[in-house]
């Protein structure tokens, strides 16, 4: 349990955080974008992932089966939105049967296997015969600026998005949907396009860790969405403390990224502590307890200091 054995694991800890800090973009679409809550994260982000290592194995370029992989995460996310728009199912009940089903969906474009890899040394995850998209663990400095550079590009992308008109009508709906739906904004419409984009940027970060890790398991995606809100909590705080006013919105969505790659050192620090691994879910939990009660008690202290006039004692 050597400082320099901690250190090592650094590195690989920043790309997958980068990769998680995307899916967190993902999850903050619906979770405070349009303010529901999506399960359907967690079977889209194993999809994301089965999609891409199948079409890989079959010889397809790393970075169109990536393409396909985001087509099919849209494809599930906008499934959701229906079932909660046109049948009247809640968003949390609509979310969990999508992930449900997905379960069974992954596993049959996996040839029912619960897990496949593709060879690094036969299908190039990087640049070894010329096809690969972005990393295996043997490179991770390319891996993190790799992971870098699609964390920019997807971070502007939804900056930009969100300041057009669509976007800013999706953000309003989120708001208020009464208001929203008052002004003529189609509010269903925007909840199936908000789910399918939440989905398509979840199962794009699932596709880049298979490609990262080299294999995908139908079970990857487990967790998924707590290890989302932990990024985006763990990134809201960091930026509330360091910004005390309102900064651009590009800075606050840059911070859920950094809020990933922080959630990927705790983890790795936990794992370098030698605690069971088994109780990594567990840590997980608590760390999203501890920083979501933190603005509530952030905000209790200030309330009661000024109903006390401001004095101590």
């Amino acid at each position: 349990m050597s400082l320099l054995n901690l250190l090592s694991r650094l590195p690989a800890a920043v790309a997958q955080g980068m990769i998680w800090g995307i899916m967190a973009l993902g999850v903050y679409i619906t979770f405070r974008v349009l303010n529901l809550a999506d399960l359907t994260v967690d079977g889209t982000f194993a999809l994301g992932g089965a999609v891409s290592v199948m079409l890989i194995i079959a010889g397809w370029p790393a970075w169109l089966s990536v393409l396909v992989a985001v087509a099919a995460g849209l494809a599930a996310g906008f499934i959701t939105g229906l079932l909660h728009t046109k049948l009247g199912i809640p968003a949390i009940l609509a979310g969990i049967l999508t992930q449900f089903s997905l379960y069974s969906i992954n596993l049959r474009i996996m040839g029912m296997k619960s897990n496949q890899t593709a060879n690094l040394k036969n299908y190039g995850m990087f640049f070894e015969n010329g096809k690969g998209f972005l990393v295996s663990s043997r490179y991770i400095p390319m891996a993190i600026l790799a992971g870098g550079v699609l964390a920019i590009l997807v971070l502007f992308a939804l900056y930009w998005y969100f300041g057009t008109e669509q976007g800013s009508a999706m953000r309003a709906t989120g708001c208020n949907p009464n208001m929203s739906s008052a002004q003529g904004i189609n509010i269903n419409n925007m909840k199936m396009l908000g789910l399918a984009f939440s989905n398509g940027l979840v199962a794009f970060s699932g596709a880049l860790m298979t490609q990262f890790q080299g294999t995908a398991d139908v079970n990857m995606g487990r967790g998924a969405i707590v290890i989302g809100l932990a990024a985006i909590v763990i990134g809201e705080v960091l930026h509330g403390a360091l910004f005390k006013k309102n900064s651009n919105y590009a800075i606050r969505l840059a911070f859920i990224i950094i809020g990933g790659i922080l959630y990927y050192f705790v983890m790795t620090v936990i794992l370098w502590l030698k605690l069971d691994a088994n109780d990594l879910k567990l840590f997980t939990a608590i760390i999203v307890a501890i920083f979501l009660a933190v603005p509530y008690l952030q905000e209790k202290a200030r309330s009661s200091f000024a109903r006390s006039g401001g004095k101590g004692g």
